[in-house]
């Protein structure tokens, strides 16, 4: 069955998180991606460890960088820079997420490439832009607490909390993705590509959505509130007779089910509690009501009740759960790649599903040099 992205070239000079996982949403499409690594150590994340899986491999570097041929370059020898020029003079489009001006001195920028290959969609990945913010380094923690995100994640009388994954990356990987593909649309239409150009600091931003319009739009400085959301209640997570019940009532219609589910019909008709606007006002007195209620039951049974009856709610799954509910609700999670020796590696399924041209799960990550010069062309 054909890919969406068959026969297209991409050379990925980038390394870590944010731009091998563009890479690799590429790559699931059906791309012919060449990863261009160091010698010796190649990708960063090669060594980013614990864990290893059971053949010593780092899951850091598998996670991002499937589907993939590794081709070992010294970009300071001249022979392997012009190898790799040459690559790039061939290529469809080219990432990378060196520090604004590397790659240019190295004769690879965007002018360089696009006068040799004026198609090439040529996508670059910076922590803050290639301007005031060029020398800042770009690391996600970094960015989340420069870019607010870590004021609205924690208790509020706790410390900042980062996400517990390095969501910033993720984020401007999934952007470069968009645009990368935004790119080689207009390039079917006109011949021309040009150059895509994402920063975390503005992917950030950007998927701030509703907190961050609650400061452009209205001024408005959000604050950390835990599990709460700003804007809706209960919309949280909440003490039971036994574990913790995440609810997330968005409409007063699931807000009188959840009233009756827990015995308490007449708290759906209390003037505090009546629409979302006055429960948000009265959190704390809401609050308080239904642990009380909840008290009862243990909190999976109360997801189950729940569910039952419409109302959004949930316990609070480790990874293994999640994966085996995400298994039996059908959603086949885990896929398995096969490597050169016959072994295979377990690894998220891509999430998009394509009616006629799906992911393609065709090998597992690359080991280091897995391919010499000149077995690429």
């Amino acid at each position: 069955m054909p890919s969406s992205l068959d026969n297209l070239r991409v050379l990925d000079f980038s390394r870590v998180l944010a731009g091998p996982f563009a890479t690799m949403m590429l790559a699931d499409l059906g791309a012919t991606v060449t990863k261009v690594e160091r010698p010796g150590t190649g990708d960063d994340t090669r060594s980013w460890g614990p864990p290893y899986d059971e053949y010593g491999q780092a899951t850091y570097f598998q996670s991002v960088n499937r589907n993939k041929d590794s081709l070992v370059l010294d970009l300071a020898d001249p022979d392997d820079l012009a190898y790799a020029q040459r690559l790039a003079a061939n290529a469809d489009v080219v990432v990378e997420n060196f520090r604004p001006g590397v790659m240019e001195r190295l004769g690879l920028g965007y002018d360089e490439l696009r006068a040799d290959n004026p198609a090439l969609v040529y996508c670059s990945i910076t922590g803050f832009g290639r301007d005031a913010g060029a020398a800042l380094p770009g690391y996600d923690l970094l960015i989340q607490a420069l870019g607010g995100l870590m004021s609205i994640t924690g208790e509020p009388d706790g410390e900042p909390q980062k996400v517990g994954v390095a969501l910033v990356d993720v984020l401007a990987g999934l952007f470069s993705t968009v645009g990368i593909l935004a790119a080689l649309r207009h390039r079917d239409r006109t011949g021309a590509g040009q150059r895509v150009e994402v920063n975390l600091l503005s992917s950030l931003l950007a998927a701030l959505v509703n907190q961050g319009a609650a400061y452009t739009a209205a001024g408005a400085i959000p604050s950390r509130m835990g599990n709460q959301h700003p804007s809706i209640a209960p919309y949280e997570l909440l003490r039971t007779g036994d574990g913790d019940l995440v609810l997330a009532v968005g409409t007063d219609r699931q807000f009188a089910s959840l009233c009756t589910v827990l015995g308490i019909p007449d708290l759906a008709l209390d003037e505090r509690f009546s629409s979302n606007p006055r429960r948000v006002a009265h959190r704390t007195e809401l609050r308080a009501t239904l642990e009380n209620a909840l008290a009862t039951r243990p909190a999976s049974a109360w997801a189950a009740s729940l569910t039952d009856a419409g109302v959004p709610a949930g316990v609070v799954n480790d990874l293994a759960t999640a994966f085996r509910l995400a298994a039996d609700l059908g959603l086949a999670p885990i896929v398995d790649l096969p490597r050169p020796d016959g072994t295979t590696v377990a690894l998220t399924r891509n999430p998009i599903s394509l009616s006629e041209t799906p992911p393609v799960y065709r090998s597992a990550p690359p080991r280091l040099g897995l391919y010499e010069i000149d077995t690429i062309s």
